[in-house]
């Protein structure tokens, strides 16, 4: 009688476009366990559109279980990355193959109830009323999300003071010139206050102060700022993996520093480009291939 042989385990921590992308694409021929802080895929690129229309949220979210037929799904926090398994609180989970697709989250440079991480849709969505009160707006970095956020808000309102507070001379400074300049113009046209070369470092209630002393009154603010890669599981035991930077090394084939089974794709990996959800997916397919 033909026994059929043991599908190898394959472990992915974390299940945003890199993740889900891999768990989606092995599932059929691995034993594989998908393990994230939450039971849902995000569709990143549209939570900003959740702060003016919260009902939106509904389009973006959508359950693991609803997409993944045969694979593992588990929900909790990795504490722990070792060379033979991943631990969530008390459970090990062992690997043949790892996949790290733990992402990252923003930075925030002050604990403030009022300043709004523009991170995730069910945090957007808590603020979408206060968003309405409000008459002044700051937004704290000119990236992609900080552009694309104060686009949001004032084609929705229009008569909402927003000020842009952006540590660089241009916007989106690492797009073509064209689309720096459309951004601008864009903007100013609709009378968004751009304040370029100052980073917001603190606030007093709804004063908010950069680094060159500048004051910016805003009932509500949101942080687009930097993010920060989420490797605190690989640092007990995996730290030589991680550069300065504290994101993971990887090589040509998104293989993890001193491994051959291990991979690493997404935002927590140290690689030169934009991190962006197309980027963690193609970095996904190299990781499945």
């Amino acid at each position: 009688s033909f026994i059929a042989p043991m599908q190898k385990r394959v472990v992915i921590i974390g299940g945003g476009f890199a993740g889900s992308t891999a768990a989606r694409k092995l599932e059929d021929d691995f034993n594989v366990t998908l393990i994230d802080t939450k039971d849902y895929f995000e569709f990143t690129p549209s939570v900003l559109r959740t702060i003016v229309e919260p009902g939106h949220i509904k389009k973006i979210q959508s359950l693991h279980m609803t997409y993944l037929i045969k694979a593992n799904i588990v929900r909790g926090d990795v504490k722990e990355v070792n060379k033979k398994y991943v631990r969530v609180s008390k459970n090990k989970f062992p690997y043949d193959y790892l996949g790290i697709c733990s992402g990252s989250e923003y930075s925030l440079p002050m604990k403030d109830k009022s300043t709004v991480t523009a991170a995730r849709a069910n945090v957007l969505v808590k603020y979408a009323n206060k968003l309405k009160k409000s008459k002044s707006v700051l937004i704290i970095g000119g990236g992609l999300v900080g552009v694309e956020l104060a686009a949001e808000i004032i084609e929705k309102y229009p008569d909402k003071r927003i000020t842009i507070a952006h540590d660089n001379e241009f916007l989106i400074e690492r797009n073509p010139r064209k689309a720096r300049e459309y951004a601008k113009k864009f903007l100013h046209e609709r009378k968004v206050k751009i304040i370029f070369n100052e980073f917001v470092i603190k606030n007093k209630g709804s004063i908010y102060i950069t680094d060159k002393k500048t004051k910016i009154k805003a009932d509500l603010a949101f942080l687009c700022t930097g993010i920060k890669p989420n490797y605190l599981c690989m640092s007990k035991s995996l730290s030589y993996c991680l550069i300065q930077g504290k994101a993971i090394i990887v090589n040509e084939y998104l293989q993890v520093k001193g491994f051959s089974n291990v991979f690493a794709a997404g935002d927590i990996i140290d690689v030169r480009e934009e991190k962006t959800a197309q980027n963690a997916e193609k970095q996904a397919e190299v990781v499945v291939k």
